[in-house]
């Protein structure tokens, strides 16, 4: 879930290069009260932006748990990773 003071993190703590010409995967991606997808994708410009998450919905351009991402992508696939709340895409505990 994203509010207000995750937002203002990002905007005071985040480097434009940390996401610019990337391919970024963001694990968690669903919209719930907000996201910073947008922030990264029209102030940071990263080659491509995928969101996963266990649900279909805004920013979800993949329905996959956690623990399929590297079967999915494979290794290396991705140059950066985000995520505001990826406990609720991990299927298994163990």
């Amino acid at each position: 879930m994203c509010n207000l003071a995750v937002i203002e993190f990002f905007i005071e703590n985040v480097e434009r290069e940390e996401f610019e010409g990337k391919k970024i995967l963001e694990v968690g991606s669903k919209y719930v009260n907000g996201s910073v997808r947008p922030l990264i994708e029209r102030f940071c410009s990263p080659r491509e932006y995928v969101g996963v998450d266990l649900e279909p919905g805004i920013f979800v351009d993949l329905i996959l748990p956690a623990e399929k991402l590297v079967e999915h992508f494979g290794f290396e696939t991705f140059d950066g990773f985000q995520t505001i709340r990826i406990y609720k895409n991990v299927v298994t505990t163990q």
